[in-house]
């Protein structure tokens, strides 16, 4: 914590910006693993939700969210990839 208000004081001098690199990079990986937490769990309940509504396509819906939900966390994983990229820049 004591790290992140250095970084936080010293955007306030405008010269140097590691500050807000941090931020920045927290900001794309924590945005990155949020939107895919709220994707894949609005995968699960609306294929849960089909599923009850028409059990015969339970193998075709199942097939389709863990299609989508892994090409949501290739999404997520590349957000997460940027922000430590970005945090690498920082030097300290």
């Amino acid at each position: 914590m004591i790290e992140v208000l250095a970084l936080l004081q010293d955007t306030m001098g405008g010269s140097d910006p590691r500050g807000l690199v941090a931020i920045g990079a927290g900001i794309a990986a924590g945005g990155a693993v949020i939107g895919a937490g709220m994707g894949i769990g609005r995968i699960g309940g609306s294929a849960v939700e089909g599923m009850a509504r028409q059990p015969e396509a339970a193998g075709r819906i199942q097939t389709a969210a863990l299609i989508l939900a892994a090409l949501i966390e290739g999404a997520a994983l590349f957000g997460v990839v940027i922000g430590f990229q970005l945090q690498g820049k920082i030097t300290l």
